[in-house]
């Protein structure tokens, strides 16, 4: 079971107090990934990279090893999902350099950007014409959390992240496609500086399996890496499963 839950940081930067954790050689992305089995790449939001860079990274890493990729700003917060399709080509151009090691693709969207049935639909519908793999989605305004716009998720297969802190009430479970089950922790109560304490932890591992053994494929991703609390939730996570 283990195995079907991806546990991972934002990004792979390694804390000081992380280094007793991880293996002594090799760059910090080959060190990180002796020790857990997924990471997301945040810093394709703020700039491109090249082709041959997803190569190397890909080829640093074990075969079961996956990355997420977020999807850069220029799509979710300048065009705010409108008229995608060309830069949707131009970024999936790159981040398919990662292979079969490309694990899933993170639409993060702004939270002033509402739901608009004529502006979803063509996103994700450029997007898919052009990416078959697994899609997660953080919304941030409320208007994303209905059934209705759950319902218009499944048909694409994406599903809806839950995200700590939790911004609205439905947003305390996954949503949309049932298939993948995304979880991104930014840390609580300070934003991106918090430790989860062990009984969130234990909390945590319990919902992950109960999602995994119900056939999702599972992501736990800790964004909370400001002070160095990312690396080592994510560790205790990975003991607590078994990993």
């Amino acid at each position: 079971m283990a195995a079907m839950v991806r546990i991972g940081c934002a990004g792979w930067s390694l804390p000081r107090g992380s280094w007793p954790a991880v293996p002594d050689t090799g760059t910090h992305l080959q060190r990180y990934a002796q020790r857990l089995h997924a990471v997301e790449i945040n810093s394709s939001f703020y700039r491109p990279h090249q082709p041959a860079t997803y190569e190397r990274w890909a080829g640093s890493v074990p075969p079961d090893f996956r990355f997420s990729v977020k999807l850069p700003k220029t799509i979710t917060h300048e065009n705010r999902l409108r008229d995608c399709a060309p830069l949707l080509r131009s970024f999936l151009a790159q981040a398919h350099g990662l292979g079969d090691r490309l694990g899933c693709l993170l639409v993060q969207l702004p939270p002033s950007l509402a739901f608009e049935d004529s502006t979803a639909t063509p996103f994700f519908t450029a997007l898919r014409a052009q990416h078959p793999g697994a899609v997660a989605l953080e919304p941030r305004h409320a208007s994303w959390f209905t059934p209705e716009v759950d319902a218009a998720l499944k048909e694409f297969q994406v599903a809806r992240v839950l995200a700590d802190p939790v911004r609205h009430e439905a947003g305390a479970s996954p949503g949309g496609w049932p298939g993948l089950v995304y979880v991104r922790l930014h840390g609580s109560p300070r934003m991106y500086y918090s430790s989860y304490s062990d009984a969130t932890l234990e909390a945590l591992a319990a919902k992950l399996r109960q999602a995994a053994d119900g056939g999702a494929d599972v992501w736990c991703v800790f964004d909370n890496t400001a002070a160095g609390a990312a690396m080592v939730n994510a560790l205790a996570l990975g003991r607590l499963l078994g990993a």
